[in-house]
């Protein structure tokens, strides 16, 4: 199967979106990076320094939107990839952004699709965030599905604090809100994505991404 030239999906990524409510979100982007390697294109993963949130897993640069730095999602992926890579900024050429998700947990998350223009030896990332990285055949990705499980969240309107204090956080009798708002009940079940790649185990909202980015490119082809 072919792959078509990564650099006309411009057409085929987000023009524009958005969201009832996003500023109430954590907001979130990612780059997603791709490089060539012997004339084949290869998306490149950082694994996250163990010290940190979500230590160990397998993940794209990117980090919060800074509403008094960034002027929009694009300047973060920019600036959390030249900061956590060592990449010159020069070195990235971006493509486009897919449509951004909603992660299960109040997190917005927008990828923006780019090239680096360097080799991998160029790279210098920073110890303080990210442990290694690693590329992967973007090919692998369009010839290989990803296992599918699940999880589920639950809703809710109390919790008790380390003291044993119920707190709060609906006061659905106050309200005259239906009683039924009052207790923990079960949200939705929804579907979390695994491919394993030379033992790697890249999931969750990152599996996500690719997802999206091989039916994009498939719809090319």
């Amino acid at each position: 199967m072919k792959i078509p030239e990564i650099s006309k999906l411009k057409n085929s990524l987000s023009k524009s979106c958005s969201m009832i409510g996003k500023d109430e979100y954590f907001n979130a982007a990612v780059l997603v990076p791709i490089i060539t390697i012997k004339d084949s294109y290869h998306l490149l993963f950082q694994k996250r320094a163990v010290n940190i949130r979500q230590g160990g897993e397998i993940c794209f640069p990117g980090g919060e939107f800074d509403k008094n730095s960034d002027k929009d999602v694009i300047d973060t992926a920019l600036r959390e990839t030249v900061e956590e890579l060592g990449i010159p900024a020069s070195k990235i050429s971006v493509i486009g952004k897919l449509d951004f998700l909603v992660g299960p947990f109040g997190i917005t998350i927008d990828p923006v699709l780019a090239f680096l223009d360097l080799s991998l030896e160029e790279i210098k990332i920073d110890k303080n965030e990210v442990e290694s990285i690693f590329t992967a055949p973007l090919e692998y990705f369009i010839k290989n599905e990803p296992e599918v499980y699940y999880s589920r969240t639950l809703i809710e309107p109390y919790y008790f604090d380390e003291t044993g204090k119920k707190i709060e956080l609906l006061p659905v009798k106050k309200l005259g809100l239906p009683s039924i708002y009052g207790e923990p009940r079960e949200g939705r079940k929804f579907k979390v994505y695994v491919f394993n790649f030379n033992g790697y185990k890249i999931w969750g909202i990152t599996a996500v991404i690719i997802r999206e980015l091989i039916r994009i490119i498939k719809a090319e082809i």
